[in-house]
């Protein structure tokens, strides 16, 4: 399965689950990454981390680090 990190500038994907565990996990959900809402990359900082995506409506910045937690499916 893709994690988020890989995902390419511009892409879409949808979430199909949220690993992690206890308050980084909760914390990710929190922040509206729960599965089957659509993402998309919008950029990469320059050295790679972190980045920024577009979901429901407003733009959150991710640490690659946390992206890494994600599986998604490309649309």
């Amino acid at each position: 399965m893709k994690t988020l990190d890989k995902l390419k500038i511009g892409k879409k994907a949808r979430i199909v689950a949220v690993n992690g565990e206890g308050a980084l996990r909760d914390r990710l959900l929190d922040m509206g990454l729960t599965p089957k809402t659509q993402v998309m990359v919008r950029k990469v900082a320059p050295m790679g981390d972190p980045i920024e995506l577009m979901l429901r409506g407003y733009e959150l910045t991710l640490r690659i680090d946390d992206a890494k937690n994600i599986e998604v499916e490309e649309d």
